[in-house]
């Protein structure tokens, strides 16, 4: 980092904790904007090898070069935490993102989701995640690369399928009921109803004891499911699909408090260099025309933007409440909440019309049409994206006698029906790590039943 940088930095560190943030030690590193962009895509700086990551840098990078996307910083909790800061960003912009980055430390340490999420997995994901790809490098080199991949496929395909209600590292279930316990009523009518004809009571061990249903419940977690009950897996296969969900359990706070977070640090950075008196006025100026440039909304004038700007909802959801409540109560509100209750509780519909935002429909031939909606709707429109990870809610629902599984699609609760190709394309990375028949009951985009199977 240069010289005056690491001055300005070390300072606004002082400032932070002077104004009452709390946060684990940064470490801040200038890199080329190549590396900050693997960073943005792999979503960590070494992370293991998949031909989607290259998929999504090329996006990235044509992106980019039309100049629709810019990359100030990647910031990594933890403790410590690292910052990634562009080389090629001014002194002034590197500047405003110092700050920024203090923010963010701040909500990771104690906003409850990011810390039970850290309690889990712990606070160096930088380096668990360098040891996952070394280990995924070690089955390459062991098994072969065409073993490897389809195992990948089938576990990035599932990231978002897990449950962060539970904890990160769970049992199995009881393998017996216990005495006088009933297995759940639908998943046992369910199974019942789906037993070859003649079929009578669940399989009882030699003891007497009434072996549990596998699962006992609807399992949303299909990650740790298929790693703890897919028939013929191997032990370094298994470890694939734990290592993607541990790192899924990472990034989970920061897609559910996005609004949030990077209004909390958008907030703290405008807040930090306003009373930054070390700051030349030529520099203060020069990075408020950054903080202009960061939180402005999408839509301006005789601009429409089709997504909510979260630096922009954010900022000025905490501006808001500071101002109405006192930095106090919005330090409580940022400890004890994530975007959806945030979006719920805060956004009302007087700054919703402040802010000129709407719901809108696209019709079959592109065009755009504004509708009026009440606050309610507006909330969901911003949140519905985010339910279930952003994945539709698909349940294992129970296993066959003959090892086949079956997969319920809970369209009532995540509101659509499924991309009946893209779901066939998933169904059939699973199959090749299930290896046994798998169905799945679904509906489509007309809210029409459909069954996909793969014997």
């Amino acid at each position: 980092m240069p010289e005056t940088l690491h001055e300005y930095a070390v300072k606004l560190e002082e400032l932070a904790r002077s104004k009452g943030l709390d946060y684990y030690p940064v470490n801040f590193e200038e890199v080329p904007d190549s590396f900050m962009m693997e960073i943005a895509v792999y979503g960590l700086p070494v992370r293991m090898p998949h031909w989607s990551f290259g998929v999504r840098y090329i996006y990235q990078l044509v992106q980019h070069r039309m100049g629709n996307s810019r990359l100030f910083e990647v910031v990594f909790p933890g403790n410590p935490g690292r910052a990634y800061l562009a080389k090629n960003n001014s002194l002034q912009e590197n500047t405003l993102v110092a700050a920024h980055v203090l923010g963010h430390a701040d909500f990771s340490k104690n906003n409850t989701l990011f810390a039970r999420s850290q309690e889990q997995v712990g606070y160096k994901i930088v380096e668990q995640a360098a040891a996952h790809a070394r280990r995924i490098a070690s089955a390459i080199e062991e098994h072969g690369e065409q073993r490897v991949e389809p195992v990948l496929d089938a576990a990035l395909a599932l990231e978002q399928h897990i449950d962060t209600f539970k904890a990160l590292r769970r049992e199995r279930y009881p393998k017996y009921l216990e005495d006088g316990e009933e297995p759940d009523e639908d998943t046992f009518r369910t199974r019942f109803e789906a037993l070859p004809d003649g079929a009578q009571e669940p399989e009882e061990a030699e003891d007497g004891r009434r072996r549990a249903p596998i699962p006992g419940h609807p399992e949303k977690d299909l990650l740790w499911f298929i790693a703890q009950y897919a028939p013929e897996m191997e032990d370094w296969e298994r470890d694939i699909f734990l290592a993607v969900r541990e790192e899924s359990f990472y990034f989970y706070p920061v897609f559910a408090c996005q609004i949030m977070n990077e209004g909390w640090a958008s907030y703290w950075h405008a807040r930090l260099l306003r009373e930054a008196d070390f700051l030349p006025n030529d520099e203060y100026l020069d990075a408020i025309k950054t903080h202009s440039d960061v939180v402005r909304p999408y839509a301006s004038g005789q601009q429409i933007a089709l997504s909510v700007n979260p630096y922009h909802l954010g900022f000025t959801m905490w501006e808001k409440i500071v101002e109405a409540e006192g930095l106090e109560k919005a330090r409580s509100i940022m400890c004890e909440d994530d975007d959806f209750s945030f979006i719920r509780n805060y956004l009302t519909a007087d700054l919703a019309r402040e802010l000129n935002l709407f719901q809108y429909n696209v019709d079959k031939n592109g065009g755009i049409q504004v509708v009026e909606s009440d606050i309610h709707d507006l909330h969901e429109s911003i949140l519905s994206p985010k339910y279930n990870f952003g994945a539709p809610a698909v349940m294992a629902a129970h296993v066959h006698s003959d090892g086949s599984l079956e997969l319920n699609h809970e369209h009532t609760v995540d509101g659509r029906g499924l991309d009946l190709d893209r779901a066939q394309k998933v169904m059939e990375y699973v199959h090749r790590v299930w290896r046994r028949p798998i169905v799945l009951n679904t509906v489509d985009g007309k809210g029409e039943a459909k069954q996909l199977k793969l014997d």
